[in-house]
C-alpha cells in the first residue's frame, strides 16, 4: 500500500494544532496526522499528514494560505521493508562496557560487555542515536568512578534502555516513566525480551508526575534524554527528585542547546561535571551540590 505525506512549518503552537485539526477534514482523509515543535530555536513547528492515496493538493494549497503556513510539500514513500532494513543497517553498538544488539547479531556479544537486546522492529532508542549513546557512555563513566546509585530513575524513557542498563549493573529497581502509553508497552517488552521482568518498573507518567515516582524520591541519579524545552521545565522538579550529591544524565539536545539547559539546571544547584558530543547531538553529565 503506498503512502504519502504532506509536511509543512509555521511559527507557534496554537497556529499549528490549529492546523493539524484542519487537515482532519480533507479528503480523502489522512490516516495520521502529527504536531512537532522543531527544537533548533526558530520557533517553527512542523505540521505532517498521512495518506494511503494522494491528497487532495489544493485542499492542502488553501490550508496552509488560511493558517500562514509554507506551501506543503507532498510526497510518495517508497514501499519498504521497515524492520529488515533496520537488521541490515543498524549494526551492534558499543557505548562503554555496554553493547546493544538485535537477535539477528546475538552471536556477535562479547564476553566483556552488558548486553542489552533491542529488536529491530523497537529501534526508536536501540543506541544508534547520538543521545542514547551519549547517556550509556555517561553512565559507563561513573560506573568507572565508582559511583553506586541504588535509586535511578528514567524520566521520558522510550524503549527503557538506560533505566535496564542501569539495572544490569547496580542493584535496585530503577523506575522508567512515559507519557507515551505505547512506549511504557515497548519497554515492558523490551524487559521481557531481556529476561528483566520485574527489574525496572514501567510508569505512565509526565515528568515526575506520579505517585510511585514521588515515594521512590530522592534518586541517585537520574536520566532524561527528551528534547530541550521538556528539560529546561523539568529542572525544578529534577532538583526535588535528586538526592544531594546524585547525579543526572541529560540528552536530546542539539550541541548549540546545551549550554541554555546547564545554565537551567545550574540556577537549580544541579552542576555539570561535562558535556560529551557525539556529532550534532550533547548529552549533559551533571551533580546536585
Amino acid at each position: 500500500m503506498p503512502t504519502f505525506t504532506a509536511l509543512t512549518t509555521l511559527p507557534g503552537k496554537a497556529p499549528a494544532e490549529a492546523l493539524g485539526e484542519a487537515m482532519e477534514s480533507l479528503s480523502p482523509e489522512p490516516y495520521g496526522v502529527g504536531v512537532f515543535e522543531i527544537e533548533d530555536g526558530s520557533g517553527l513547528w512542523e505540521v505532517g499528514g498521512y495518506f494511503t492515496e494522494s491528497p487532495d493538493q489544493a485542499g492542502l494549497a488553501l490550508l496552509a494560505t488560511i493558517h500562514g503556513a509554507k506551501p506543503f510539500a507532498v510526497s510518495e514513500l517508497p514501499e519498504t521493508d521497515w524492520v529488515a532494513k533496520v537488521k541490515r543497517e543498524l549494526a551492534p553498538i558499543r557505548a562503554g562496557r555496554f553493547y546493544l544488539y538485535g537477535s539477528h547479531d546475538a552471536e556477535t556479544v562479547p564476553a566483556d560487555c552488558v548486553p542489552l537486546l533491542i529488536e529491530a522492529a523497537m529501534a526508536f532508542g536501540t543506541g544508534h542515536h547520538g543521545t542514547t549513546q551519549g547517556c550509556l557512555r555517561a553512565l559507563d563513566r561513573l560506573l568507572e568512578q565508582g559511583v553506586t546509585a541504588e535509586k535511578v530513575a528514567d524520566i521520558g524513557c522510550g524503549t527503557a534502555v538506560l533505566a535496564m542498563a542501569a539495572a544490569r549493573v547496580w542493584p535496585g529497581t530503577p523506575l522508567a516513566s512515559d507519557i507515551d502509553p505505547v512506549a511504557v508497552e515497548v519497554a515492558e517488552a523490551n524487559l521481557a525480551a531481556n529476561d528483566m521482568q520485574g527489574r525496572v518498573t514501567c510508569l505512565e507518567a509526565t515528568g515526575f508526575d506520579h505517585p510511585q515516582i514521588a515515594a521512590a524520591a530522592p534518586f541517585d541519579l537520574i536520566f532524561a534524554n527528551i528534547l530541550k524545552g521538556p528539560l529546561v521545565d523539568l529542572a525544578p522538579d529534577m532538583a526535588e527528585h535528586l538526592a544531594p550529591g546524585g547525579h543526572a544524565i541529560l540528552s536530546g539536545l542539539l550541541n548549540e542547546q546545551a549550554a541554555d539547559v546547564a545554565m537551567a539546571y545550574e540556577a537549580v544547584g544541579i552542576t555539570q561535571i561535562e558535556a560529551t558530543e557525539i556529532g550534532e547531538w550533547t548529552t549533559l553529565l551533571l551533580r546536585k551540590t
